[in-house]
């Protein structure tokens, strides 16, 4: 098992900026992909970011393509999103999921959301016009 935690979601301005925070325990961190998923009310969960378990590669959705930045520290068990130029289109509640990558390449990602194994509880964002 993986455990998740989300944190550092909250209400910003339109043009501001967050940074999420997932914290993981309970298995080797390093053999997880991650990727941060996002879901808007009456919406699907949609994807938003990816990195690979070595940190070699990184994936955007389009939609936030530019503005968000993921990235992982594998000494602290913790993958983050930074998330820039906050359109009211962004406001979500946010996940982060871990998909078990030993033997799938150091630049292996993922968008597809059954491809993840464990999520978190999620942290609402919620930006203002």
């Amino acid at each position: 098992q993986v455990q998740l935690v989300e944190s550092g979601g909250g209400l910003v301005q339109a043009g501001g900026s967050l940074r999420l925070s997932c914290a993981a325990s309970g298995r080797t961190f390093s053999n997880y992909a991650m990727g941060w998923f996002r879901q808007a009310p009456g919406k699907e969960r949609e994807f938003a970011a990816a990195i690979s378990w070595s940190g070699s590669s990184t994936y955007y959705a389009d939609s936030v393509k530019g503005r968000f930045t993921i990235s992982r520290d594998n000494v602290k068990n913790t993958v983050y999103l930074q998330m820039n130029s906050l359109k009211p289109e962004d406001t979500a509640v946010y996940y982060c999921a871990a998909d078990y990558a030993r033997g799938r390449g150091r630049d292996y990602v993922s968008a597809t959301l059954n491809e993840y194994n464990y999520w978190g509880q999620g942290t609402q964002v919620t930006v203002s016009s």
